[in-house]
């Protein structure tokens, strides 16, 4: 309860107080949020992938350099390139879904690749809890870089069945949505991360914040989450750095990234 209480304080005092960019770490595997489900990542080696970009204006239409973009599906809020991705006429692009020619209709575009020093993996899951009727399809992007697994679940919208858990395999750090209204909500993500059992870090993505609620809020995942879990609060646009030889922790940190 504490540490709630130290995360909901942060959030007060976050806005009241101008917070300045981080300056980007040197070296290590590094990432951060750019809210709803954009993430930035970047390899040791400086490879730079950019998951589900969006020109939202309440989060201030940030501007970044990719690699590779890998979108989940083809929403407006999880594919907008232009003027998001600088260089984006260079970088390599991926989306999990792709356009059946024929019926016009989403389907999965199965994608296993090996881009510099990562590999990607999507797998198809659905946008909604009846097997796509209300929303249709989703995409999981699953990324290996540095020895760490990491994976974007998209705007998943059930629990996961055996299969799909066994292509996850073992996953380091866990992007999920936790906001309801379109995706999981707090209660039926919580039982994606018990599926999953990330190893190192849990980040909820597309939720609520105080300058976009159009969903709801982090409170209904937190409240669902272990007491002993260590609860780290990022402050806007600061870099979450991850040391793949660190020993693992007896429970995956929650990293809660507001805006």
């Amino acid at each position: 309860m504490s540490r709630i209480l130290t995360a909901l304080a942060a959030v007060l005092l976050m806005a009241i107080v101008p917070v300045c960019w981080s300056a980007e770490p040197k070296s290590g595997l590094r990432l951060r949020w750019h809210g709803q489900s954009f993430f930035e990542v970047v390899s040791s080696k400086g490879t730079r992938i950019v998951l589900d970009p969006h020109n939202l204006e309440a989060y201030g239409r940030k501007t970044v350099k990719a690699d590779l973009v890998l979108m989940s599906h083809f929403h407006s809020d999880h594919t907008q390139t232009e003027g998001v991705v600088e260089n984006i006429k260079e970088a390599k692009q991926f989306n999990a879904l792709k356009k059946d020619i024929e019926t016009r209709r989403d389907d999965w575009n199965v994608v296993d690749e090996k881009f510099k020093d990562v590999r990607i993996q999507s797998m198809g899951t659905y946008h909604d809890s009846v097997g796509g009727i209300q929303r249709g399809k989703n995409g999981v992007w699953i990324i290996d870089v540095d020895g760490v697994r990491i994976v974007h679940l998209g705007d998943l919208g059930h629990l996961l069945n055996p299969a799909q858990l066994k292509k996850l395999g073992t996953v380091d750090v866990l992007m999920i949505p936790v906001g309801g209204v379109y995706t999981l909500n707090g209660l039926d993500a919580m039982k994606v991360v018990e599926q999953i059992k990330p190893r190192r870090w849990i980040l909820p993505m597309h939720y609520g914040t105080v300058v976009y609620d159009d969903l709801l809020p982090l409170k209904y995942f937190t409240d669902e989450k272990n007491e002993d879990t260590e609860v780290k609060v990022f402050k806007k646009d600061e870099w979450l750095v991850i040391d793949p030889k660190a020993p693992l922790p007896k429970l995956p940190a929650l990293g809660i990234l507001y805006w």
